[in-house]
């Protein structure tokens, strides 16, 4: 994807998401690398959670996608500001903190990473990250409280990776 095209894309951001976008992504340079995060026409066969595109943009090109889920399918239109919801996650920019190894101490519904995001907007939403949804497509446990969640356990390590190559350091969220 050129940086044209990733600039144009980030032009459907809400109006009331004022604090990304088209300004902010502008601004990055080049060289910098983010994930965008999109709603796609596709959702899950069983469950019907609606499936979000996670792609990895590095020096204003597409390096990798990932099917992901957000919120769960009966809540996406939600309040998206409002803690205990269960809708996708806010229009807006989040800077990620560090990639943390899950354990057998920690819920099983996470999977194996956890990757902490930070909201760099107001909103009523915390406690948010990117982990594994085991139970998507599967059971009433498909999609998430909120977070992003990757459908596939491969990819939640292949993204961990990659993260950690290209010194990813922001996701934004489009609608």
């Amino acid at each position: 994807m050129t940086p044209a095209r990733l600039l144009a894309s980030c032009l459907l951001c809400s109006a009331t998401a004022v604090p990304v976008c088209a300004t902010e992504l502008a601004a990055l340079p080049s060289t910098d690398s983010l994930l965008v995060l999109e709603r796609t026409s596709r959702q899950l066969s069983r469950t019907k959670d609606p499936i979000w595109d996670l792609r990895l943009i590095a020096a204003g090109e597409q390096i990798q996608r990932f099917d992901a889920v957000t919120g769960r399918a009966h809540r996406q239109t939600a309040d998206r500001h409002r803690t205990g919801t269960r809708a996708p996650l806010p229009v807006g920019r989040y800077s990620l903190g560090p990639i943390e190894p899950l354990g057998p101490g920690d819920p099983a519904e996470l999977g194996p990473i956890w990757i902490g995001i930070e909201p760099l907007f107001p909103t009523g939403r915390g406690h948010l990250g990117i982990h594994l949804d085991p139970s998507a497509n599967r059971n009433a446990n498909s999609g998430t409280l909120g977070c992003v969640g990757l459908v596939h356990r491969a990819d939640m390590l292949q993204l961990a990776e990659l993260i950690q190559r290209h010194q990813v350091t922001a996701l934004v969220v489009n609608e």
